[in-house]
């Protein structure tokens, strides 16, 4: 795969104000031609030294007929994003204009060579794990990284019991608002199952839905409502890192940024 890492490698090749000669750091051309746009891989004269300088050497690396210009602006930071898109546009080259009309392309898409973050969260409420990362995903903030995201998010509607968390998630029948009788089956983590304890000390079945107890990928980063867990760790034998049930974007993304440091991708 060709993908550049910096849009300042990529020129655009339609006019020629100056000549022959190309910006020193380009390594790439778009050219515009009759049918659409080609890909050229140059080398720019190292013997001269002003900031446009002469061709070296020149090659097609995508003809006309390779090439698809994706139809709507992009962030082109988000750069597992565009693999993605690249990969489904059933090209061998994409050429993304970004939303401040830089430039980039990717040539012979291929994740294999992003390392993949896993991310376990539950709904409802919102995933806020899951949902910042998306988000911080897409504004380009771990383009740089080479990573991609698979999101493990539980849906704890779907499981059979009678009394869930919290009201906050629309439940009929919650911890924080409903007494317990006894007997009643409970969709509750440990601090749920601590909560029932203490406060009634009657029987009853649990089923957890902490995201830690779901982690059976690395590395990870899971969230949790214990304080106690945060950080870097080994859970059910794999490493990862927790976040707290509250934590901010800010810190969510420094996990991501760790996990990246420990993999020499920062």
């Amino acid at each position: 795969m060709i993908f550049p890492p910096q849009c300042k490698e990529i020129g655009f090749a339609s006019e020629k104000p100056c000549g022959d000669k190309v910006y020193f750091l380009s390594r790439y051309l778009v050219h515009q031609v009759k049918d659409g746009y080609e890909i050229l891989e140059i080398t720019p004269d190292a013997a001269e030294k002003g900031m446009m300088r002469g061709i070296e050497a020149s090659r097609v690396i995508a003809k006309a007929a390779e090439v698809y210009r994706y139809p709507d602006p992009v962030q082109i930071h988000d750069r597992a994003h565009l693999v993605r898109l690249a990969a489904d546009s059933g090209h061998r080259c994409t050429l993304f204009f970004g939303l401040d009309e830089h430039m980039t392309f990717v040539l012979d898409p291929d994740l294999s060579g992003f390392f993949r973050i896993h991310i376990y969260d539950a709904s409802p409420p919102r995933p806020s794990l899951s949902a910042a990362i998306r988000e911080l995903e897409a504004c380009g903030l771990f383009g740089e990284l080479n990573v991609s995201f698979c999101h493990h998010v539980q849906d704890i509607s779907t499981l059979s019991a009678d009394i869930f968390p919290c009201r906050a998630a629309g439940f009929v029948r919650t911890l924080d608002a409903d007494p317990l009788t006894g007997g009643e089956r409970v969709a509750a983590c440990m601090t749920g199952s601590q909560l029932v304890r203490e406060c009634y000390g009657t029987p009853a079945e649990f089923t957890n839905i902490c995201p830690l107890s779901a982690v059976d990928e690395e590395p990870f980063i899971a969230r949790c409502c214990r304080a106690e867990r945060e950080g870097p760790g080994t859970w059910n034998g794999k490493n990862g890192i927790v976040i707290h049930w509250g934590a901010s974007p800010a810190k969510i993304a420094k996990a991501v940024f760790m996990i990246a440091a420990e993999r020499g991708r920062v």
